[in-house]
């Protein structure tokens, strides 16, 4: 039996300049605006808003959450 090789295509996010603000090689804290199905979110950032996974961490509007990579990795401040 010869495994037949999986294709996978992967979405490759729009950035608003030459380099994301959560596409850095620092993480930056942003807060959530939305939650989306599929574990992702709408934060905003200083270049506006943009789309990032959530999928790791307990995070909901309002909440302030540390982003890497457009990976929410942390939630440093939870809406009172």
């Amino acid at each position: 039996m010869n495994p037949q090789p999986v294709t996978t295509t992967w979405a490759v996010p729009e950035c608003h300049d030459d380099v994301c603000i959560t596409c850095s090689d620092a993480a930056v804290a942003v807060r959530v605006r939305e939650v989306l199905a599929g574990g992702l979110a709408i934060v905003d950032t200083d270049a506006g808003p943009e789309e990032v996974s959530v999928a790791l961490v307990d995070a909901g509007p309002g909440d302030v959450v540390l982003v890497h990579a457009k990976e929410a990795i942390a939630v440093v401040e939870k809406r009172s």
